[in-house]
């Protein structure tokens, strides 16, 4: 969990640190778990205790049962990942010295990787090559570590290599495996059937919703027509950013007149990502609950001068006068930064470092179309394509999550359902598609909402008029980032 709790939680102690992933490391770290369960105390809190067990057994699952680290590159490339220290969290000699001590910690990783990474398919290793291969990005000094350090990177790249020629074909879990991992990671037993019809039963919301909001932009088109004329509606590259800034002082302006979440504070930048985080198009980097106040930043990139036309035009797209505004509120308010500040007023340890990463997705996710029931930009329904075009992205990497792990679905379906749900063309439905290969839960978006909605509902009924949505996300937001199976403790909220 170390490149989690550097950057999420911000525990910078374990700067310039590698986990030992090793086989033989790995045998220690879940030895390690077995030990403290027996010698340490409960959590006296309930809910703490339980969201404990939780990560516990998820990671006992994860490297035992599922042996990620010998099938999945993708838990050695987050160990190796140099990004973090690009955040101005500390002084920049200090990160300078981190990211350095980090780097000479590369060579004794790469070897752990490489010991490890004995049973990757080879759809995997060839999906994840040019992220093996953009860890360099950079690296361009002249010294000992530096150099020993590239040396080692590209033996891992040729490890990979030689998997994504050679390596099993069949990139699956398995049905009980996923339906393990998701029931494990997050404290609820899961059926994936069920999950995959709640998928399909959103999905078909989604176009109905989708319809709607087409035609009050033009009557006379069909959705697919209007939503390619929208996405040709955006700001060029200079304009982006500027277009962003605005958008944030709207959102937290939303936000906080309508009492979405509460004590929102802090100061939410935007600015393009750093050199390692380009591959981002837009994300949030909060400051976390255990560092000194700083801003976060909203990264939007826009694209590079020195791509073709055609390329620019692509990346431009996602940054559209009708998707925009759904980023932005997914990423600041009362998506991520929202949620990143009130990260910082919970108390204990457990609620500042295990955090549900669909929780973390799903809240961002509910908040968006919670903004179309609480009136954001009622007068246009651009906002209301862009939330549903984002949305069902979202809701067919659900169902390609259960389809491809369960192997009810080829890639080549997985593809043909992102072309024909999610109104992605050639490159990007494939790379949608590829990504359920090494990121089985990415589904967490829409499971995590649904479940959101459905706890929303349950405290609607229990609570009858002392219901609120600022009493509702107050109690959640408590709890730090709770697995989607322990939420239901709010409920028991007598005030």
């Amino acid at each position: 969990m170390l490149p989690g709790v550097r950057e999420s939680s911000g525990l910078h102690v374990y700067d310039g640190r590698v986990a030992d992933l090793s086989p033989t490391g790995v045998a220690g770290h879940l030895a390690a778990i077995g030990r403290a369960r027996e010698s340490t105390a409960p959590e006296s809190d309930p809910f703490d205790e339980a969201q404990l067990r939780a990560f516990e057994d998820t990671t006992v699952l994860l490297f035992d049962r599922l042996g990620q680290h010998r099938r999945n590159p993708y838990v050695h490339l987050d160990n190796l990942d140099l990004a973090v220290y690009d955040r101005e969290y500390a002084p920049a000699a200090e990160r300078a010295e981190s990211r350095r001590r980090h780097l000479a910690a590369w060579p004794d990783a790469v070897d752990a990787a490489i010991e490890s990474l004995d049973r990757v398919a080879a759809p995997v290793a060839a999906a994840l090559l040019n992220a093996t291969r953009g860890l360099t990005a950079g690296l361009d000094g002249d010294d000992d570590v530096t150099k020993t350090a590239i040396a080692a990177h590209a033996r891992l790249v040729a490890h990979l290599e030689r998997g994504a020629e050679s390596g099993d074909p069949d990139p699956a879990l398995g049905a009980d495996e996923l339906q393990a991992l998701l029931s494990a990671s997050e404290a609820m037993p899961v059926d994936l059937g069920r999950l995959a019809a709640r998928a399909d039963a959103e999905r078909d919301r989604l176009l109905a919703m989708l319809r709607d909001a087409c035609r009050a932009v033009d009557g006379s088109a069909a959705p697919a027509e209007v939503v390619a004329g929208l996405l040709r509606d955006h700001p060029d590259a200079d304009g982006v950013l500027d277009e962003a800034r605005a958008q944030v002082a709207e959102v937290v302006a939303f936000t906080r007149d309508h009492d979405l979440v509460p004590g929102l504070d802090g100061e939410c930048l935007v600015g393009p990502a750093p050199p390692s985080r380009r591959w981002a198009m837009a994300m949030l980097s909060w400051a976390g609950p255990y560092e000194d106040d700083a801003p976060s930043w909203y990264y939007v990139t826009p694209p590079d001068a020195d791509w073709p036309a055609d390329e620019q035009e692509e990346w431009l797209s996602v940054f559209s006068r009708t998707t925009l505004p759904a980023i932005t509120v997914h990423e600041v308010a009362p998506g991520h930064f929202a949620h990143g500040r009130a990260l910082r007023r919970v108390t204990g340890d457990v609620r500042r470092t295990m955090l549900s990463d669909a929780f973390i997705e799903g809240w961002a996710h509910y908040v968006e179309e919670l903004c179309i029931e609480e009136g954001f930009r009622a007068d246009d329904p651009r906002y209301r394509v862009g939330v549903t075009v984002e949305a069902l992205i979202r809701v067919t990497r659900l169902a390609c999550s259960i389809g491809i792990h369960s192997r009810s679905m080829t890639i080549d379906e997985a593809v043909d359902r992102f072309t024909r749900d999610g109104f992605l063309l050639g490159p990007a439905a494939r790379a949608e598609a590829v990504r359920a290969t090494f990121d089985p839960t990415y589904g967490r978006y829409t499971w995590g909402k649904l479940e959101l909605v459905a706890l929303r509902d349950e405290a609607e009924a229990r609570w009858g008029r002392r219901y609120s949505h600022a009493r509702f996300h107050a109690a959640l937001l408590a709890l730090g980032a709770p697995c989607l199976g322990l939420m239901g403790h709010i409920l028991d909220d007598a005030s």
